[in-house]
């Protein structure tokens, strides 16, 4: 099938650059697995972490993981690779010779970028998630043997405006909470209170947020006027779940990007405090795609003229600006945490910054 507005030689780049990306991955992963293996292999071990654990629970989520958080290495890799090898064999020079200018040479560049940018974001936003809870569990009982809190003391939160919701103990394994206290206001003032020897989460339900409240007192307050009511079992909605009382390390990387917003914006609305870990990690995941346009410029830029010594040069300045870009992310998310950034700020941050250097390499670049 023929695309009208690409020529050959578009198809040979995206063909090169997308082929130097994958074999990167695979052959810069598989040295990681290698390292990371015998570096653990006394911890696994130790801890007599199963052998199908090891590779369908740990590995095979490891992988992905870290092939997405280092996507900007890869990409800025593979550009200068293939595109220094092109500049020493004379195929750049035979391209502006031939009237492409630079401005259309980045064409195919943009479109393999694209289709990484997309390919990141969904892996990112869909399928690490999900993958992400079976590494983490593994880590926290094989590795790290850190174990995640169990249970909560004395917990208060607000369920929706005007609706605070407190538990005496939640035990996380039961998902069962003592002494629990459920009070309305409207214009400040206690319209209804309701207690219950045990609140337990029904995670059989088809509904969430479904609660099974035993030995309930339900006391109505209008005017001057109190209606008592004594039940020994109700089944209700209370829009709270367990994991709004249990902090889990990492919790953020466990969540799709529709969960993670949908959980800030529970937790804004309860009036919770620090969010910060949480936004930078969903704006982020926005962020992080458009590194692939912006290191594709860099990369490109750097390696299309032709040096003595072949792409050495342009090889290490590649991997020093992906390795600072990758660092700068993690400093910029440390500071919305720690110093009152804004996440979003935070989040963009690397590629504003890296942009000003796309835009001043791509200037000086060969025309």
């Amino acid at each position: 099938m023929k695309i009208p507005f690409l020529k050959r030689i578009d198809l040979y780049i995206i063909s090169k650059f997308l082929g130097t990306y994958f074999f990167s991955i695979v052959l810069i992963i598989s040295i990681g697995v290698v390292f990371d293996f015998n570096e653990n292999i006394d911890r696994f071990t130790e801890s007599h972490a199963p052998w199908q654990a090891i590779i369908m629970q740990y590995y095979l989520n490891f992988i992905p993981y870290y092939a997405n958080l280092f996507s900007a290495l890869f990409v800025f890799i593979s550009v200068i690779f293939f595109t220094s090898k092109m500049a020493d064999g004379s195929e750049i020079i035979a391209m502006i010779s031939a009237g492409i200018s630079h401005r259309r040479l980045l064409l195919p560049y943009m479109i393999s970028s694209a289709i990484i940018a997309t390919m990141t974001f969904y892996l990112g936003a869909e399928v690490i998630p999900r993958s992400s809870v079976k590494r983490l569990a593994f880590e926290n009982t094989y590795k790290k043997r850190e174990k995640n809190p169990t249970y909560a003391e004395k917990v208060q939160l607000q369920v929706e405006p005007g609706v605070i919701a407190y538990m005496e103990h939640f035990d996380g394994i039961s998902k069962t909470g003592i002494h629990f206290s459920l009070d309305k206001f409207e214009q400040k003032k206690l319209v209804s209170h309701l207690s219950a020897n045990t609140a337990c989460y029904d995670t059989l339900s088809d509904v969430r947020y479904q609660w099974h409240l035993k030995d309930v007192t339900i006391r109505e307050l209008r005017g001057m006027k109190e209606k008592i009511m004594h039940y020994d079992v109700i089944d209700t909605i209370i829009r709270m779940e367990p994991r709004d009382f249990l902090f889990i390390r990492n919790q953020q990387e466990t969540m799709t990007n529709s969960e993670l917003r949908e959980y800030i914006d529970k937790q804004r609305n309860r009036g919770s405090g620090n969010l910060s870990m949480f936004e930078v990690e969903y704006y982020k995941r926005y962020a992080s795609p458009f590194a692939a346009f912006i290191l594709s410029t860099i990369g490109m830029s750097l390696s299309s003229r032709k040096r003595k010594g072949g792409m050495g040069l342009a090889l290490g300045t590649g991997i020093a600006l992906s390795a600072t870009y990758i660092l700068l992310q993690g400093i910029s998310a440390t500071f919305s945490t720690n110093a009152g950034m804004h996440p979003i700020l935070a989040a963009w941050l690397p590629n504003i910054l890296y942009t000003f250097v796309a835009i001043y390499l791509y200037r000086k670049a060969p025309r």
